[in-house]
């Protein structure tokens, strides 16, 4: 187990970019000379790399302490009222398992749904279905399948829904992003310290207290309308939040180990390097 927290990014900031970087490979010297250490492959429009690349991916990243997750394609549907096309998402889960594996991922993260045509009761036994059919069929590779918090409204996947899918088996456990719960709640769902506290208590009571310790979380400011979730915002927003300076005071205090990782609009690795700083004063406080 591990003894720190991790932040990193989703996918490669515009920087990495314009500084003239183009392969995914070449980005974990660039994280480690930022001082992050996590990183989640973005797999969301599909898998195309080859088992080759996945690996050298992988061995970039162990060269450099970067510990690597895989977010899985977005048209995976758990509770989709199509049969062929919710089934189909076995074979999405099975490419990114495959995908993850390769590379030596710990975690592929996995979208819970939609329940916008359908009672939440439907979409719940809906993706406890599919995921028994995955469960059953697909090999047990030493992954984790992390289910999202979603953060539409109309979406499947409240903290209290995932926790209940989580229950299923152990080789599933929540994803919470703090960013898609504030979306939902329309605002100001979190802005102390206890606000966050409750959400790794939570976690802890229902699924034990490792889940909780090293629960693998996103973190970004997003806009938020009535539907919920609008539009992935950096940390120059002032408006929509969440905060982040709870959130780390609250993981320091409490000698939690969480991945974090940063979902901002562009500015992944370096909102990411922010988190990573401000919860190392909080840590470096709380020790003195």
């Amino acid at each position: 187990m591990r003894t720190k927290a991790l932040f990193g990014p989703a996918g490669n900031s515009d920087s990495f970019k314009t500084e003239g970087y183009k392969h995914t490979y070449q980005a974990f010297a660039w994280l480690a000379e930022r001082g992050l250490d996590a990183y989640e492959y973005q797999a969301g429009n599909g898998l195309t790399g080859s088992e080759a690349n996945f690996k050298r991916v992988g061995e970039e990243a162990a060269k450099h302490g970067i510990t690597l997750s895989l977010h899985t394609p977005y048209f995976i549907s758990l509770s989709g009222i199509d049969p062929e096309k919710r089934l189909k998402s076995l074979n999405y889960i099975e490419q990114s398992q495959n995908a993850a594996a390769a590379m030596g991922a710990n975690i592929i993260v996995i979208h819970t749904g939609s329940a916008a045509k359908i009672t939440r009761e439907e979409a719940m036994n809906l993706a406890s279905d599919t995921l028994y059919k995955a469960l059953s069929e697909l090999p047990d590779l030493g992954i984790r399948w992390g289910l999202e918090t979603m953060g539409k409204v109309n979406q499947l996947g409240t903290l209290d829904e995932v926790l209940t899918l989580c229950r299923l088996d152990r080789r599933l456990c929540p994803v919470v992003d703090f960013g898609h719960i504030n979306a939902r709640e329309i605002g100001g769902y979190f802005t102390t310290v206890d606000d966050y506290r409750r959400v790794f208590d939570t976690i802890g009571e229902q699924l034990g207290n490792d889940e909780a310790m090293y629960l693998h979380c996103h973190f970004s400011k997003i806009m938020y309308t009535k539907a919920g979730e609008k539009k992935h915002l950096t940390f120059e927003d002032t408006i929509y939040g969440p905060p982040f300076e709870p959130l780390c005071e609250a993981i320091a205090a409490d000698g939690l180990y969480p991945c974090i990782i940063c979902e901002s609009d562009g500015t992944m690795a370096e909102d990411a390097a922010t988190l990573k700083q401000t919860y190392n004063a909080f840590r470096d406080n709380t020790e003195g």
